[in-house]
């Protein structure tokens, strides 16, 4: 088993800056993909960024790309997402997941292990 906790979430308004943190703990001896998803009240879960366990891979959304960066250190067992020029639209409920069978990506349905997730607001 693989436990995650998020932290770093908060409120911050429009143009600001976030860094969102996972901690995995467990079975933290074997070092698994990862990825950042969100989600608002009432919508679907989206996928948000990606990191393979190397570190040397990473995806975004189109609609963070350029503003949001995904780092992990795999001796402190954490992975990081730095949030920039946040919008109003980015408010959402953020999770850090972990992918046991490194199929890498966007698909939430690869993610095994997920945490309880930090709420971000961004105010307008």
């Amino acid at each position: 088993q693989v436990q995650l906790v998020e932290s770093g979430g908060g409120l911050v308004q429009t143009g600001g800056s976030l860094r969102l943190s996972c901690a995995a703990s467990g079975r933290t001896f074997i070092v698994y993909d990862m990825g950042w998803f969100r989600q608002v009240p009432g919508k679907e879960r989206e996928f948000v960024a990606a990191i393979n366990w190397r570190g040397d891979t990473t995806a975004y959304a189109d609609s963070v790309k350029g503003r949001f960066f995904i780092s992990r250190d795999n001796a402190k067992n954490t992975i990081d997402l730095q949030m920039n020029s946040l919008k109003p639209d980015d408010t959402a409920l953020y999770y850090c997941a972990a992918d046991s069978d490194y199929e890498f990506g966007r698909t939430q349905s690869h993610y095994d292990y997920w945490g309880q997730g930090t709420q971000v607001t961004v105010s307008s």
